[in-house]
C-alpha cells in the first residue's frame, strides 16, 4: 500500500503535466527557474500540489536509447506528503534492485518500481532533502531491466531556492 501511495504522489505532477489534454488542462504555474531546478505549483481537487524538478547535467551508461531523466521533490500539504523525492530513470529499473544516491559523504538507498525510485519513508525523504539542500552535486546510480548500469550526475545549484519557493507556494 505504501508503494502505491508513494507512486501516485510522485507521478501525479508529471502525469498531470504530460497527459492532460490542453482543453481540459489544469493550470500549472511555473514559480521560476532557480539555476538547475524549476519550481511549479498546481491544484488537484482544489488542493495545492507544489513540486520542483531537474535534469542531470551528465548521464552515463552503455545504452542506445533512454527516455526523459529527472529528479523531483513534491509537496502535497493536504495529505501531509512533504518532501517526496522521486527519481525517474528514462528506462525500467531492474526488478528488486536499488538506486543509490550520493551527496557529499552521505549515501541513500531508494526502492524501485517501473521507471521510478523513491525513499522508503518520510524520514528518509526528509534526510535526503536536507542533504540536497546542503550539497553541491548528487550522483544517482541505477540498473536497467536489461542490466545496464547508469550514473546520472545532478547539480544541486538552485535546489535550496527552488525548495524554499515550493514550500512557500504550498503554505509550509
Amino acid at each position: 500500500m505504501m508503494i502505491i501511495r508513494r507512486l501516485l504522489l510522485a507521478l501525479a505532477p508529471l502525469v498531470l503535466v504530460l497527459t492532460t489534454a490542453p482543453a481540459h488542462a489544469q493550470q500549472v504555474d511555473s514559480l521560476g527557474q532557480f539555476k538547475n531546478w524549476t519550481a511549479y505549483r498546481t491544484e488537484q481537487g482544489g488542493k495545492n500540489l507544489c513540486y520542483m524538478a531537474s535534469a542531470p547535467t551528465k548521464d552515463e551508461g552503455k545504452y542506445t536509447q533512454r527516455g526523459k531523466i529527472y529528479a523531483m521533490v513534491s509537496h502535497r500539504p493536504a495529505t501531509k506528503a512533504l518532501n517526496v523525492v522521486s527519481v525517474h530513470a528514462g528506462y525500467t529499473y531492474k526488478e528488486d534492485s536499488q538506486v543509490t544516491i550520493a551527496i557529499g559523504g552521505a549515501s541513500f538507498a531508494l526502492f524501485v518500481h517501473g521507471d521510478t525510485a523513491w525513499a522508503s519513508s518520510a524520514a528518509d525523504d526528509a534526510a535526503l532533502v536536507k542533504a540536497m539542500r546542503a550539497g553541491s552535486t548528487m550522483v544517482i546510480k541505477g540498473t536497467s531491466s536489461r542490466g545496464t548500469a547508469t550514473t546520472d550526475t545532478y547539480s544541486l545549484s538552485g535546489f535550496t531556492a527552488a525548495h524554499t519557493t515550493i514550500g512557500k507556494a504550498c503554505g509550509l
